[in-house]
Formats: structure tokens, sequence, C-alpha cells
């Protein structure tokens, strides 16, 4: 454990108001709890393709929330504070 202090105290360097959601496992819990709910109701899978399309389906749904949901998770303005790269713009996302 003492060799692995830097490593498990990493996030000690945010700021204090991202600690909390830094080291919580609920996003990705609910993440894969989402995809075992769509993929159960679903049941029966022609082929692996379609499985991968449900979940990638499922995953684009969650990203696109996660990216509107301002004060739920973190946001790029508040990541930005933090970066130590200038903000990035995509072509295909209006400024």
């Amino acid at each position: 454990m003492d060799n692995a202090e830097e490593d498990v105290l990493a996030y000690m360097t945010f700021p204090a108001a991202h600690r909390a959601k830094l080291h919580s496992t609920n996003p990705i819990e609910r993440l894969n709890g989402e995809i075992k709910h769509r993929t159960d109701v679903a049941g029966i899978f022609p082929n692996e393709a379609a499985a991968v399309r449900l979940v990638g389906a499922i995953l684009l749904e969650q990203s696109d929330e996660w990216a509107i949901q301002r004060s739920r998770y973190m946001t790029l303005e508040t990541v930005a504070a933090v970066s130590d790269t200038g903000p990035i713009r995509l072509s295909a996302v209006p400024a």
C-alpha cells in the first residue's frame, strides 16, 4: 500500500468539488445496470452483431445524456480548470 500511495491518492490533486465524483463508481454501475436491463428485455439475439448494435446504441444514448446533464456529473467547463490543454472544439459540434 505504501508503494501505491501516489496512485491511490491521485484524485486528491483535483479540486475538492470533483473528488467525490472521481472516486465513486456509481456512474459506471448505473450504466452496467442499464445495459443488463435492456439486454434482458431483448432476450435472445439472432447474432453477436445484434447484441453489439444494442449495446452501442445504449452507450451512445448514455454519452448524449451525460453531455447535456450539467448538474449530475462533471462538465467540460469544470474539468477545464484542472486541464493542462485548452478547450477542444469538434467541427461537427456548433460552437
